[in-house]
């Protein structure tokens, strides 16, 4: 039996869900294909946090991202009837009195104001080692992304709307939509992740994507309600386990644990805390980074009725829905897409 639909999307990691999402809102109709593979989301944090900590500067868009964001996730808890967003604060270590004294100054600033609780923290739960003190950010919370995508894969899938195949691209057929086994669409929309490096139809020479190490770890004396931020994180996922991560490497893209990821993440976790721990499990994944960390958004420079949304990096949880709106209104309303984003930035003459 042939299916119509407007749209095929291969690939249900964050920016695949919030464009479906785009689709579920306006009434298109799709499909979806999806391994399950996220590779990604294994060492997200699912943090939304508009202040980069290190340099005590905003985000990119950050004001704009967090608008748009988090009634987006709002609607697909509704929808799911499941609960996926936790309003937990994220409190920044201070190194030194001149970090502090840094916070100080920033919390002056207009645009960061919003932001940062100019009243500093001195005492900590016991076993956290934060002698000159903590920042908190204001307005943060983390995305339980691995729930997201699994409530939202099983949503789609029990609804018919999700394959969990491997697009197979030698079997897309272009005219003027698309036509894969008997499924015609007007458009396919690639939100593959690293996934792009095998898609046969874009460059995905900018996609250089780095790979993240992060470890589970059980701490049963370990008594913390926020998010504790240094050169990593720890991040209490309920009772008495948290996450620590997540590294940083750029040339090594496998799937596999190293031995120096955890041995720096145990060296920084050391910093923070004088406690007893248990390491449960050492996860890894490669984040769809470009080198000039925007996004890769837009349509194919031959086959228009192609278009990508990727590269979303480190922070998806806040850059997704803005981004998968934009794409949606550049395809059906016409709209520009902003040029910082437009994958035309690394193709023009």
């Amino acid at each position: 039996m042939k299916t119509e639909v407007d749209y095929i999307v291969v690939g249900l990691g964050l920016a695949g869900i919030n464009f479906v999402e785009k689709l579920q809102q306006t009434g298109k109709s799709f499909i979806v294909f999806d391994t399950g593979e996220n590779y990604s989301s294994w060492v997200s944090g699912g943090l939304y946090n508009p202040v980069i900590l290190k340099r005590l500067t905003l985000s990119w868009n950050a004001a704009d991202q967090l608008e748009r964001a988090l009634p987006v996730y709002e609607r697909i808890e509704k929808r799911l009837g499941k609960s996926f967003d936790l309003r937990i604060p994220v409190h920044k270590k201070f190194q030194s009195y001149e970090d502090l004294n840094n916070w100080v100054v920033a919390c002056d600033k207009p645009h960061l104001k919003p932001y940062l609780n100019p009243t500093t923290i001195s005492e900590a739960p016991q076993g956290v080692k934060v002698p000159f003190g903590m920042g908190q950010v204001l307005n943060t919370g983390k995305i339980d992304t691995s729930a997201l995508m699994q409530a939202y894969a099983e949503d789609l899938f029990d609804r018919g709307l999700l394959f969990k195949e491997r697009l197979d691209y030698d079997q897309l057929e272009l005219d003027s939509g698309v036509n894969y086994k008997g499924i015609t669409a007007k458009r396919i929309v690639f939100a593959e992740g690293f996934g792009l490096k095998q898609n046969p139809f874009f460059d995905s020479s900018k996609l250089k994507g780095n790979k993240g190490e992060l470890l589970i770890i059980d701490v049963p004396d370990l008594k913390l309600d926020f998010v504790l931020k240094t050169d990593v994180f720890i991040i209490p996922l309920g009772g008495t386990r948290f996450s620590v991560g997540a590294t940083y490497n750029w040339e090594d893209k496998t799937l596999e644990p190293t031995k120096e990821g955890r041995q720096k993440l145990l060296k920084a976790l050391e910093k923070l805390i004088d406690l007893d721990y248990q390491v449960l499990e050492h996860r890894v994944g490669i984040r769809p980074t470009t080198a000039d960390r925007r996004p890769l958004v837009g349509v194919h420079p031959k086959y228009t009725q192609m278009a990508l949304l990727n590269g979303l990096g480190t922070r998806g949880v806040m850059i997704g829905p803005t981004v998968a709106h934009q794409l949606y209104e550049h395809l059906e309303n016409g709209e520009s897409l902003p040029q910082e984003i437009d994958i035309k930035r690394f193709y023009r003459n």
